[in-house]
């Protein structure tokens, strides 16, 4: 199993994070992969996932935040899921002197992966 979070859009409007697991070689049929990188120290400030999508981490540690106060720690070789697409968004900073690479995986929601909360 691989450790993931999930950030969806809850009942109440707002971006939430579960903590969980996908079970190895479960990822349905991709739609889109796109590879990224941004520079150590960076941020990105209030917005939702552009699609349903998986975030892999390949380098970078990363700090997630919820508007309602929610946050969690992203590490390589961990799993984002993220879905909130809409709703009040989330945030992320580079909390090391590491640049964060990642590649996005997006995926048509009838395809989600079998995320296992904890």
């Amino acid at each position: 199993m691989i450790k993931a979070y999930k950030l969806y859009t809850g009942t109440d409007g707002h971006s939430h994070v579960q903590t969980g697991t996908v079970a190895e070689g479960l990822f349905n049929e991709a739609s889109a992969i796109r590879f990224q990188e941004s520079p150590p120290h960076s941020f990105l400030d209030w917005h939702n996932a552009p699609h349903d999508q998986y975030v892999i981490t390949l380098s970078g540690i990363l700090q997630f935040e919820t508007r309602t106060g929610e946050t969690f720690v992203l590490k390589p070789g961990e799993i984002l899921v993220a879905t909130d697409t809409t709703g009040t968004a989330h945030q992320w900073k580079l909390l090391n002197d590491e640049p964060w690479r990642r590649v996005y995986v997006t995926f048509e929601q009838e395809n989600q992966v079998n995320f296992i909360p904890d």
